[in-house]
C-alpha cells in the first residue's frame, strides 16, 4: 500500500469515527424533539461555521463556480445532509442505533457497484472477496437484529426500516456525486468545497427552520432540555459536519471511488462500538464474526487496488 492510499484509508477511518456518532445523537436528545429539527439544528451549525471558516474567500471562491457547480452544491446539500439525517435519525428513534448502522452499512456494497462503472476503476472481478466478506458481515448482524423480536413486526419498526433504507439511498447518491464532482474540480481545494456545501446546507437548514420550529409547541420544553438538545446539535455540527465531511474530501480525492464505498465501512463499525457502550454491553459472537468480516471487507479492498508487480 502506498502513502497516497495509507493517509487515504487513515482520513477515512477519522470520518467514520466522528461520522459514527451521528447514530447515538438521537438517543441523546429529550424526548419530544423531532428527527427534523435535530437536522436542521445540526446543519444551522455545520452552515454558520461554514460561512465564518469561508467568509474572507467565499467571493474567490464563488467566482469559480458556474451554474452547474451551484446547482450539484444544492443538490448534494439537501440529499447528503439533510434528507439523510433526517431519515437516520427517525430509524434510530423506532428502530435502534444498531439496526440503523446495520442497514446503513450496505452502502459499501452500493458505492462499490456503481464506482466499478467509472474509467479506470478497478474491475468488480477483482473486487468480489471483498464484497463478498462485507455481504456475510451485513447479512450476520441483520439475521441476529431481526431474529430477536417476538410475534409481528409493528408499524414503527417498518417505518423505522423505511427510513434507514431511504438513508442508504439518499447517501449513495451524495457520495458517487460528490466524489465524481471533486475529480471534477480543479480551481477548488477538497476543504473549500466541503465550506461550501456547508454554507448552502445551512441556507436550506435555514428555509426548514420555519417548520420545524414554527408549528409545533416549543413551550413542552424545559430550559434544560432546550440546553441538552442544543449542544448535541452544536456538537454534530462541529465533529461529523466539519471535521467529519472534511476528512472525508481529502480521502475522496485520494482514494477511487470504487475504495471510497469501503471507507463507509468505518462509520457503521464506531456507529456499532457507540452503541454497544450506550447499551452497557458487548457483542454477541455472530455480531463479532459480522465485525471481523467487515474489516477483512476493507482488507481485501485495499489489497485489490494495490498495484500490480511488474517482474523485470
Amino acid at each position: 500500500m502506498n502513502n497516497k492510499t495509507g493517509l487515504g484509508v487513515f482520513y477515512g477511518m477519522l470520518a467514520g469515527a466522528l461520522w459514527g456518532g451521528i447514530f447515538l445523537a438521537p438517543k441523546l436528545i429529550p424526548a419530544g424533539f423531532t428527527p427534523l429539527q435535530l437536522s436542521t439544528a445540526r446543519y444551522l451549525t455545520y452552515g454558520l461555521i461554514a460561512l465564518v471558516l469561508i467568509g474572507p474567500k467565499i467571493r474567490r471562491v464563488a467566482s469559480r463556480f458556474g451554474k452547474q457547480e451551484w446547482i450539484a452544491l444544492a443538490w448534494l446539500s439537501l440529499i447528503g445532509n439533510i434528507v439523510y439525517y433526517v431519515f437516520i435519525s427517525t430509524a434510530v428513534q423506532l428502530s435502534g442505533v444498531a439496526f440503523t448502522s446495520i442497514i446503513i452499512g450496505f452502502l459499501p456494497v452500493a458505492v462499490t457497484i456503481i464506482g466499478s462503472r467509472d474509467h479506470g476503476a478497478v474491475s468488480l472481478r477483482r473486487l468480489w472477496p471483498s464484497l463478498l466478506f462485507g455481504a456475510i458481515g451485513i447479512i450476520g448482524i441483520s439475521w441476529q437484529s431481526l431474529s430477536e423480536g417476538q410475534g409481528p413486526l409493528d408499524i414503527n419498526r417498518i417505518i423505522g426500516l423505511a427510513c434507514a433504507l431511504g438513508a442508504l439511498v439518499s447517501w449513495t447518491a451524495f457520495a458517487v456525486g460528490n466524489a465524481r464532482w471533486l475529480t471534477r474540480l480543479h480551481d477548488v481545494s477538497a476543504d473549500e468545497w466541503n465550506l461550501m456545501t456547508g454554507v448552502v446546507t445551512g441556507a436550506l437548514a435555514l428555509v426548514l427552520a420555519v417548520p420545524a420550529f414554527g408549528f409545533g409547541d416549543t413551550a413542552a420544553h424545559s430550559s434544560s432540555d432546550w440546553l441538552q438538545f442544543t449542544s448535541v446539535a452544536i456538537g454534530l455540527g462541529i465533529s461529523a459536519s466539519i471535521l467529519g465531511n472534511a476528512f472525508w474530501n481529502r480521502m475522496s480525492r485520494l482514494l477511487p471511488l470504487t475504495m471510497v464505498g469501503q471507507m463507509i465501512l468505518f462509520e457503521t463499525l464506531f456507529a456499532l462500538l457507540y452503541g454497544f457502550l450506550w447499551e452497557q454491553r458487548g457483542p454477541t459472537l455472530v455480531e463479532t464474526a459480522a465485525i471481523v468480516s467487515v474489516v477483512l471487507s476493507v482488507l481485501l479492498c485495499m489489497q485489490a487496488h494495490r498495484p500490480a508487480k511488474v517482474h523485470g
